[in-house]
């Protein structure tokens, strides 16, 4: 087995071992199912009932852990451009996890699916795939010493213009794997008036293709990213409005470096910064920073041959020189600003909002949050920053809420893009949405709302990026140098039960990429998905499905794919 595929393993199950040593002690018999992100919940099967359960000594917290196996036989039938019929059979086992205790909090979604195809066409069906996602976090000194770790792995489909999409159908040459994990602790205290913080993390990020293409890329936009370790740190020591001075003052310092394997680029981002909190009303605050930033991005230069292009390796990327010292590809220092506001009418209601100097340009960026009650959920983020592909993602998922809810496509079960939790949500699909090799500057926005409708739970998520490549012209991919592509998702989903033994699941998804070199490499991608569920026991349920997805290029003909499953489902 190779090396990615144990490592996101052992990410996921290394989450799910912190979630159940830090969870409190379970209770052997079996006690009524309760919905949880990935499970059941999420996927109309909030009726199963099983699983291991414990309430916390404080009395309203659960945890709740919920394994499974599951039969399934799947039909794909492609109505464009050819008319394949494809059946396969996938055998999984999973497990999902709810932790809510004094001292933890967080949500583990595991899955591993073997694939076995009926006939000779099986078009890259064969194999095992693992998906999931995990995030926790544990008090080890109440309010004061934390450690946080989360992991994520997905299946994708890219195009031969780096755009990749979250794709139910993503099969051969066409998918990649993406793991990502991450880990790291963080402190706060206070030294009479003056607040402390400090945090540290340290994340890993892999895309594993599933096959070598068969012509090797050669070219700036279609270098597909291969691996990346991002660490991040930040300081911090203020002091409250009306403590000492009638403005609150808070000195911040930050560090950001992502090492990139691709020709060894890496991203460097150091920050200093002091800012001032006015307090105009009890529920508004005026803010304002000055500070300091220095930001180079570097990367060495590919093997070249006789004719002075780049050796690519028998992986499809480029073969980086390590015979040549690291060139500065991009380089910023000096004083940075901001300005912005702070809105808290209630515990319910969050805005903040910033124009700034960063990069040596102007920026915008801010967060609202909305909860009126505890049935709905308003999240929305701005974001301005530079990294790769590995950054970007490790931010995403650190951004997803510790209580998270997410769906899973009922063909393989994937996640899918956007996770709501009880105060806030968060999406990767802008950090999923392309698998370039290049550094970017990435700017963009993130949405997700849901709602329970009586005993129905409806939700949507939507967001868009803009990223703008960075590195040196005379290198390979300097042709992406200053390039721009923009990307533009939504998802939505309701599911409830029908009646006492029956539930259902309704889920559509669409994403659009614009590249920023030919519009001819345009990409836009729909589809929908339909699923019954049956409970036959406490802990069987049937399940069947159908779905479409169809995908839109300018320069070759549209693909559009039927699907259909029927399935069992057992709870332990």
């Amino acid at each position: 087995m190779n090396r990615p595929l144990i490592l996101a393993r052992h990410a996921l199950v290394a989450s799910a071992a912190l979630a159940a040593l830090c969870a409190q002690p379970l209770h052997a018999q079996s006690m009524p199912y309760e919905p949880m992100e990935g499970s059941g919940a999420s996927s109309g099967r909030a009726q199963t009932r099983g699983g291991l359960s414990s309430r916390s000594a404080g009395g309203g917290a659960r945890t709740t852990i919920q394994p499974y196996i599951e039969l399934n036989q799947n039909v794909l039938y492609e109505l464009s451009p050819g008319d394949d019929v494809l059946t396969y059979t996938a055998i999984a086992a999973g497990v999902d996890m709810a932790l809510n205790g004094r001292r933890t909090q967080g949500a583990v979604s595991f899955r591993y699916e073997r694939r076995i195809a009926q006939g000779n066409n099986n078009r890259g069906i064969n194999g095992d795939t693992v998906s999931g996602l995990a995030r926790v976090k544990h008090d080890l000194v109440p309010r004061q010493l934390a450690i946080e770790a989360g992991a994520l792995a997905v299946r994708t489909r890219f195009e031969g213009n780096g755009a990749s999409s979250l794709n139910p159908v993503a099969n051969g040459d066409a998918s990649n794997q993406v793991y990502s994990l991450y880990a790291g602790p963080a402190v706060s205290t206070n030294v009479g008036d003056v607040a402390l913080a400090g945090s540290y993390m340290l994340g890993y990020t892999r895309i594993e293709q599933s096959a070598t293409p068969q012509t090797p890329p050669a070219n700036a936009f279609t270098q597909v990213f291969d691996d990346s370790f991002a660490q991040s740190a930040q300081v911090s020591a203020g002091i409250a409005a009306g403590t000492v001075l009638p403005i609150g003052l808070t000195a911040t310092g930050s560090f950001f470096q992502e090492d990139i394997s691709n020709l060894d680029q890496r991203v460097r981002d150091m920050r200093a910064s002091v800012q001032a909190n006015y307090p105009v009303t009890s529920t508004v605050a005026v803010i304002g920073a000055v500070g300091y930033e220095d930001v180079t991005v570097s990367s060495r230069d590919a093997v070249r041959d006789i004719n002075g292009n780049g050796v690519i390796g028998s992986d499809g990327r480029f073969v980086t020189d390590k015979s040549r010292d690291r060139q500065i590809a991009y380089e910023t220092e000096g004083l940075t600003w901001d300005a912005g506001v702070m809105w808290r009418p209630s515990r319910r209601t969050a805005l903040s909002a910033f124009i700034g100097r960063r990069y040596d340009s102007t920026t915008y960026y801010g967060s609202f949050s909305y909860t009126p009650n505890d049935r709905s959920a308003l999240s929305i983020a701005a974001f301005d920053n530079i990294s790769g592909f590995g950054g970007q993602v490790g931010r995403a998922l650190r951004d997803l809420p510790t209580d998270f809810e997410v769906n899973r496509d009922p063909f393989n079960g994937q996640i899918g893009g956007c996770a709501n939790g009880s105060q806030s949500g968060g999406c990767i699909n802008n950090a999923l949405s392309s698998v370039s090799a290049s550094v970017f500057r990435a700017r963009g926005v993130n949405a997700t709302y849901s709602h329970q409708i009586g005993r129905m739970q409806a939700g949507v998520g939507g967001g868009y990026i803009r990223r703008s490549f960075i590195a040196r012209q005379d290198s390979v991919l300097g042709a992406a140098n200053g390039t721009l592509d923009e990307s533009y998702f939504v998802n939505a989903g309701i599911n409830g039960p029908i009646d006492r033994r029956s539930s259902f699941a309704l889920s559509t998804y669409a994403a659009w990429f614009q590249n920023g070199v030919s519009d001819d490499q345009d990409i836009n991608t729909i589809g929908a998905n339909a699923s019954y569920f049956r409970n036959l026991t406490d802990r069987l349920v049937a399940t069947a499905a159908v779905g479409l997805v169809s995908v839109n290029r300018k320069v070759v003909e549209d693909e559009a794919i039927a699907q259909g499953q029927v399935g069992l489902r057992y709870s332990f």
